[in-house]
């Protein structure tokens, strides 16, 4: 036998094989929502690849872009194996079709009014038809689950398929230490969870949070984790840590359409590591600070890997802002590594909150020891690439920043227009920048190689390209 022919028989066996333990589990949807939170624009279904049936999905309506508050659409469901999916454009034809992050490769079929795609393993995507980013569709899709807790067993909050309300008046639920919170698929809550003092605590499932207050909140506690459910709309953050350390989110997707309804912030956090989230936040995605309100201590050890990011309004990665102004000598941010990250959008016409990665360190803060390195970013409807300041914002800072040094940008790059030079200034000659290194930043294939591309002033040194 050819060794070609080989080749191609042993991919047929590899794929047939796949195709016989692939498993698809969808989720109920509250009888209380079914009717309200449908969106009609896109009909949802999934196989496995040569079954002659295929499953519906429920369409969720989810809010996006604080500015135009359109409606988008969602869907989620767990599988192994390699699934087809199928998606049905019903308000029109379709003239186009993509499918973001485009780093993942994914190429649809189209056919009529109809496009088609496999999946192999869970992702998260954004599907675009005709140019129309706002009223999109988000395919969600987690693994089998293999650890599903049992219900009435000591240490397990467990809440089932349906809605549910927090008692009380203060619209949370309140979770102890030592305890595993999970959300069965169809699970639906109502409510902020919140983390406070406690340690060893578990929130995980296939159900979401929806239009609460805030999502998650994660104050003065320690060994947190968080893993595969969705909020939807929030009024504030989707999750806020304060002053804990032993933090893991992953897997975790997040819509918001209002102001300062940020996705992931964390605030005089230690330990912290944010892995394979999709996050499309009309303010911060990502936003890295040290004090704020009763939050002191600064901030260290934290990774943000693996993850989308999409920013209706603001930036995708916003870190060095909030400090303790009455700190002598102030508190410091390190240590922090951002990796293999997709950015799908960043509109922001308010020019000190630009930046697809911005760190502006203001309030006495000293950012140090940062690597930002394998980020894609596919849009900018306006703002900026890279932002970093040593500031004074009146708005928000009582003291300036103490300066930014010992930070590595290595293989960004941005295919696009809109973008304004990038910002590259220190406050004084004593709150610097310094040793910064720019290695493999290109923008639309060039490769940039000197401060042409940024609007710098004298209070830098020691810039390195590479």
């Amino acid at each position: 036998m050819k060794k070609t022919s080989l080749f191609a028989t042993l991919l047929l066996m590899v794929f047939v094989n796949n195709l016989a333990f692939t498993q698809i589990v969808t989720h109920s949807v509250p009888k209380e929502l079914y009717y309200k939170m449908h969106n009609d624009d896109y009909t949802v279904q999934v196989r496995v690849p040569g079954d002659r049936e295929w499953t519906d999905l429920y369409e969720y309506n989810v809010k996006v872009d604080m500015d135009t508050k359109s409606d988008a659409s969602m869907v989620y469901f767990d599988f192994n194996g390699t699934v087809e999916i199928k998606v049905q454009k019903n308000n029109g034809d379709i003239n186009k079709a993509v499918i973001r992050p485009l780093s993942k490769g994914i190429i649809p079929q189209i056919n009529d009014n109809v496009i088609t795609f496999m999946l192999d393993s869970p992702k998260n995507l954004s599907v675009e038809f005709n140019g129309d980013r706002l009223r999109n569709l988000h395919i969600f899709t987690n693994p089998i689950e293999t650890d599903k807790p049992q219900k009435d067993t000591e240490g397990i909050m467990y809440f089932e398929a349906g809605l549910h309300k927090p008692t009380g008046d203060e619209g949370v639920f309140k979770i102890p230490s030592n305890t595993t919170v999970y959300l069965e698929g169809g699970a639906v809550l109502n409510g902020k969870l919140l983390c406070e003092n406690v340690e060893n605590v578990k929130i995980c499932g296939r159900g979401f949070i929806l239009e609460p207050t805030q999502g998650i909140a994660i104050n003065f506690s320690k060994n947190v984790q968080i893993h595969d459910i969705i909020a939807i709309n929030p009024r504030h953050y989707s999750i806020a840590g304060g002053q804990s350390s032993g933090i893991t989110i992953r897997n975790f997707r997040s819509f918001s359409n209002q102001g300062w309804s940020d996705g992931i912030d964390m605030m005089c956090c230690r330990d912290v590591l944010i892995d394979n989230v999709f996050m499309r936040n009309s303010d911060d995605c990502i936003a890295l600070y040290n004090h704020r309100w009763e939050f002191y201590g600064g901030s260290s050890n934290i990774t943000v890997q693996n993850s989308t990011l999409w920013a209706d309004i603001a930036h995708p990665i916003n870190m060095g802002g909030h400090g303790d102004p009455n700190n002598n000598p102030g508190e410091v941010m390190e240590n922090i590594t951002i990796r293999n990250v997709d950015i799908l959008e960043h509109d922001e016409d308010d020019p000190p909150y630009q930046g697809c990665i911005s760190i502006d360190a203001g309030d006495r803060n000293l950012v140090r020891n940062v690597l930002c390195e394998d980020i894609r970013v596919e849009n900018i409807q306006e703002g900026r690439l890279l932002y970093i300041k040593v500031r004074f914002n009146e708005k928000y800072d009582k003291q300036p920043g103490r300066g930014i040094e010992n930070v590595t940008f290595r293989n960004i790059s941005y295919n696009g227009t809109n973008e304004s030079l990038c910002v590259l200034e220190g406050l004084s000659k004593d709150q610097i920048i310094k040793d910064i290194t720019f290695e493999n930043i290109t923008i639309n294939g060039k490769r940039i190689n000197n401060l042409d591309y940024f609007r710098q002033n004298e209070f830098v040194k020691n810039i390195r390209f590479k």
